[in-house]
């Protein structure tokens, strides 16, 4: 039990905005050290930012059109971009400087980028239907599998030794080594993916259904229920390093999600479309890029990370600690507002348990004078 009331909490006002682009803001990513950031943008360019100051480092650019994906190896030393008409560029990760330009990586746009935990290795995925595997020592392809179907989203897991794609009609699971599909859930409407950093679960986001659905990596089995709360398509997804996700929507909202029970624990009210968030690289912050070419970065609640505390621990709960707060407007019909109404009940018959408990308790410890 617990005696901490989850809070969902409306924000509507960002830290900080971070203003240059002059077209839709695609994908971010931040770098190891948490000191920059890199953004990509249908303005045709990269942008290279510094964190601490809030000023844009470097344009980058060498795209001829819209540059829909971008990745940050896991070492920092490298960006990779891919725009619509497959044309790919690697960039030196200190100094924003391109190392290498293709004309043609693939036949269409290039959907999605992930480096290989490692870094030794990029991997890029079209609408072509094709897995490109490239070396990043060399540059050169290390192997490339048709798919079948087009794809919008790939991911490395933890370990590198899966891959996760979306395709038209299923997630995917290859083994990377051996070129072999090891795994296929038929699941539409899916575009966005992200691991849990222990490599268990694989969660998807809906394009058309805008519900979560979690995935058992040992059975590629669905675990519970859809994650309910977005009204829009999941335009991406990503868990930081403690396990926390969060969902970027068409709905103009973003979540944050607390994965030990699937509940949402923050929400941001953004002013446009958001197309892509990440984790800043301490996890207090998100970075969002908008259909309205700006990044807004948003500090996290503290009281977002508190988790359900041991039975152990509610005897310290008290009258004045316990508060359901007011559900959001947008929020308030469906199913997410009768779970909401069902989770403030069962707090409130928890708090009433652990209050009976402790004046039994302080009834049987007093003492009897004459």
């Amino acid at each position: 039990m617990t005696d901490i009331a989850e809070t969902i909490i409306p924000i509507t006002e960002p830290d900080r905005v971070f203003e240059g682009h002059t077209d839709s803001v695609n994908a971010v990513a931040t770098f190891p050290d948490g000191g920059r950031m890199v953004t990509c943008s249908g303005d045709k360019t990269l942008r290279l930012w510094d964190l601490k100051n809030g000023v844009m480092l470097k344009k980058m650019e060498g795209h001829r059109t819209n540059v829909g994906a971008m990745a940050v190896s896991k070492d920092g030393k490298l960006i990779a971009s891919g725009d619509g008409n497959g044309e790919l560029i690697a960039w030196d990760g200190d100094t924003g400087e391109s190392l290498m330009i293709t004309s043609a990586a693939v036949s269409d746009v290039i959907t999605s980028l992930d480096f290989s935990p490692d870094s030794a290795v990029l991997m890029a995925v079209s609408l072509d239907r094709t897995i490109s595997l490239w070396r990043t020592n060399t540059w050169g392809v290390r192997s490339q599998i048709s798919v079948g179907e087009s794809i919008y989203r790939g991911r490395y897991s933890p370990s590198g030794k899966l891959l996760a794609i979306v395709t038209e009609s299923y997630i995917q699971i290859w083994d990377p080594s051996r070129l072999e599909c090891i795994a296929k859930i038929a699941a539409r409407d899916l575009y966005s993916l992200a691991w849990t950093p222990d490599g268990t679960r694989l969660l998807s986001g809906g394009f058309v259904n805008t519900t979560i659905l979690e995935w058992d990596t040992s059975t590629w089995k669905q675990v519970g229920d859809r994650w309910r709360g977005h009204t829009e398509a999941i335009n991406d997804l990503a868990v930081n390093s403690t396990g926390t996700l969060v969902s970027a929507s068409k709905d103009n909202y973003v979540h944050i999600w607390r994965i030990s029970d699937r509940q949402t624990v923050a929400v941001f009210n953004l002013s446009h479309v958001v197309n892509c968030v990440t984790f800043s690289a301490d996890g207090k912050y998100i970075l969002c890029g908008c259909r309205d070419n700006n990044i807004t970065e948003w500090r996290i609640p503290e009281d977002a990370f508190l988790e359900v505390a041991p039975d152990a621990q509610t005897s310290s709960v008290s009258f004045s600690s316990f508060v359901v707060p007011p559900l959001p407007s947008h929020l308030a019909e469906g199913h997410f507002a009768d779970r909401y109404c069902r989770g403030a009940m069962d707090r409130w018959c928890e708090f009433l348990t652990v209050f009976d408990s402790r004046v039994r308790s302080d009834h049987a410890s007093c003492r009897s004078y004459p």
